[in-house]
């Protein structure tokens, strides 16, 4: 299922009534679960790709949750939409061509579009449940896929990219977890892909195999994969509550041999981060790719 929207952690996300405890990131095989108070279930369908799910939460806003897998909550969305957005379009000197593959909850859309020099920001992703219930549930986040500068594309991700050569200055993968249909997004013939989509000095990030502390063996294994497709291919991370342990991670990739992704290459003035942004700024770019011992150690 390339192109889907992005899929979190492993486990049940119950609710069978508004008090119900959602517990979508437990995860058997670690032994730690986390769970979210459920006040309301707004909508509930069957797609034709997955199981969409949407409630209102007590103290996280509106949770959309696919295939029983906590996608975004309204209280801490910001931090990883903005992270995947603003590493890439800021490691790009003038990135006009923006490609988001998944992502059909609009946020990675609306943080592309907040770069003025954006003359065009493509979405693919293939289930339109997603894109249809995110701007009626969503519409924080889904303004970006109403914005002037975006199409939206419905359709297989991994398609749509091989029909396109070096075509964008960024690509952006908010893709499903490296388990199950997403598990193609992951490999090096995708990111070979990625790589011939992209214009000389074009840079992607990916939704980099979760979190450092439960997935190291994938994370080593994912840069590992595209460091033989990029000359320049670094990990880094985010903070965010509702993900597993409180953290995801992305891989930051760049054609270009000479660039350092680790450091903005355009910054906004101050008052424009906090303007355009609650979590991203020049600062948190360069600290997101400063990685504890064990982590660095593993991905040398």
């Amino acid at each position: 299922m390339a192109g889907s929207e992005k899929s979190r952690p492993c486990g049940p996300v119950r609710t069978s009534s508004p008090s119900a405890l959602g517990a979508p990131n437990s995860c058997p095989s670690t032994g730690q679960a986390m769970t979210l108070k459920v006040e309301k279930v707004l909508h509930h369908e069957k797609s034709q790709y997955q199981d969409v799910l949407i409630f209102k939460s007590t103290d996280h806003g509106t949770v959309l949750v696919l295939d029983n897998v906590i996608q975004c909550t309204e209280r801490d969305e910001f931090s990883y939409q903005e992270m995947i957005a603003h590493l890439a379009m800021h490691s790009h000197p003038n990135p006009k061509k923006v490609l988001v593959i998944g992502g059909g909850d609009g946020g990675v859309l609306r943080e592309v579009v907040k770069h003025d020099c954006v003359e065009q920001a493509i979405l693919c992703d293939i289930d339109e449940a997603v894109i249809r219930l995110s701007k009626q549930f969503l519409p924080g986040m889904a303004q970006g896929l109403t914005h002037a500068k975006s199409t939206v594309h419905i359709g297989d991700g991994f398609k749509f990219l091989d029909e396109y050569k070096n075509a964008f200055d960024v690509i952006i993968t908010d893709s499903s977890d490296p388990e199950g249909p997403a598990e193609s997004l992951f490999k090096k013939p995708y990111f070979q892909l990625l790589h011939d989509a992209l214009r000389e000095g074009g840079v992607i990030t990916t939704q980099g195999s979760e979190n450092q502390w439960l997935h190291l063996p994938l994370i080593t294994q994912l840069k590992k994969d595209c460091r033989e497709i990029f000359p320049v291919a670094e990990y880094a991370y985010t903070t965010i509550p509702t993900y597993p342990s409180g953290q995801i991670g992305f891989m930051v990739c760049c054609k270009d041999a000479s660039r350092d992704v680790k450091v903005p290459l355009r910054r906004w003035t101050p008052e424009e981060e906090e303007q355009r942004c609650r979590y991203y700024n020049s600062e948190i770019h360069k600290a997101s790719f400063i990685l504890p011992t064990f982590a660095k150690k593993a991905l040398q």
